[in-house]
């Protein structure tokens, strides 16, 4: 049975709590946060480093700005780790934490969970083995409108851009699928609830297989098109079944989550949709995520580490680097 610290107990960290509480494989140590409020039906500690009870492995789920100094003292202390995402708040962070991982030898998950959905990995294994020959193009869309008071009174006002918060799991889903991103080019849209925060925008993408691919995102538009309203995932978002992702190839085509694939010739002659059996969860994707820990504290291949996770946090610091610098409001011609 392993023994399994959370630090951190908002709403993620939270639900890592009853997760670990639940898994017949887990013993829950206790939860590590400042605020001695939260879950006090469980063993707490202030700080990670008050804990002295023997660890396997800690989940880390503070700011996204503290993982690098967490993850580093967890290295430190010979703990495997599984960090939310993203990895780190800044490059260097990341980079910190994949070398002290590294020479601590402990293994390192990050929390990119919806890899670990059966349809993502479905659409993975089917474009790996040819189902719509070589990825020619790929687009996404997440466009939601996030409520008025989503954003009233906090940090949202000015710094909450959907690139860090919403298109970083987007960006991920087309590395792992589609492959590595080797260059972007992105373009902000006007600010409608104000000039200070990006809300939308347009990505060109660049894949290292020769593959283009283009998000458009915003959080301003009541939409159908997202992860989360697609998939079902979020109880907070609504949702729509529709899908939000369409990847095409040489030999065909297909659209996520609805798994819809279509395969044809040339223009003279309709693409012919082909039956597919989509995947579903056997369990959530949190659930499988952490089953996946255990493993991985066992010697397992993580499905994402520091280090594979730091390129997705590349990409979505790039894109969020060339809005924030465009001129607010601009009409491009």
């Amino acid at each position: 049975m392993k023994r399994i610290l959370v630090v951190g107990g908002g709403l993620i960290g939270i639900r890592h709590v009853g997760a670990v509480q639940a898994h017949p494989g887990c013993r829950l140590v206790g939860l590590a946060d400042p605020d001695m409020s939260l879950a006090p039906d469980v063993p707490r500690f202030a700080d990670m480093a008050e804990v002295t009870d023997p660890v396997d492995g800690v989940i880390i789920a503070t700011p996204t700005d503290l993982h690098a100094r967490h993850g580093t003292h967890a290295a430190r202390r010979g703990w495997h780790m599984l960090i939310e995402k993203p990895v780190a708040g800044d490059l260097t962070g990341a980079q910190a934490l994949r070398d002290a991982v590294a020479r601590a030898g402990v293994g390192s998950l990050v929390g990119h969970h919806r890899r670990y959905h059966a349809a993502v990995q479905q659409l993975k294994t089917m474009i790996a083995a040819g189902a719509i020959g070589r990825v020619v193009c790929a687009n996404l869309i997440w466009a939601m409108r996030k409520p008025d008071d989503y954003f009233a009174g906090n940090w949202r006002t000015a710094g909450g851009s959907p690139v860090m918060i919403n298109l970083v799991h987007d960006i991920d889903i087309l590395r792992f699928v589609v492959g590595e991103i080797a260059a972007v080019s992105a373009l902000r849209g006007a600010g409608l609830r104000g000039d200070t925060r990006i809300e939308s925008g347009a990505v060109a993408l660049a894949f290292e297989n020769g593959a283009t691919g283009t998000i458009s995102f915003a959080d301003i538009s009541p939409s159908p098109w997202g992860f989360e309203a697609g998939t079902g995932e979020n109880p907070n978002i609504g949702t729509t079944g529709q899908d939000m992702m369409w990847i095409m190839g040489t030999e065909g085509a297909i659209s996520f989550p609805s798994m819809t694939l279509w395969s044809g010739t040339d223009w003279g002659h309709p693409a012919q949709r082909v039956p597919v059996q989509k995947a579903e969860n056997a369990k959530t994707p949190l659930e499988a995520q952490l089953d996946h820990f255990l493993d991985v504290i066992d010697g397992a291949a993580p499905l994402i580490d520091v280090a594979d996770a730091t390129r997705t946090l590349d990409v979505a610091l790039q894109i969020e680097g060339q809005l924030a610098s465009t001129v607010k409001g601009a009409i491009y011609a």
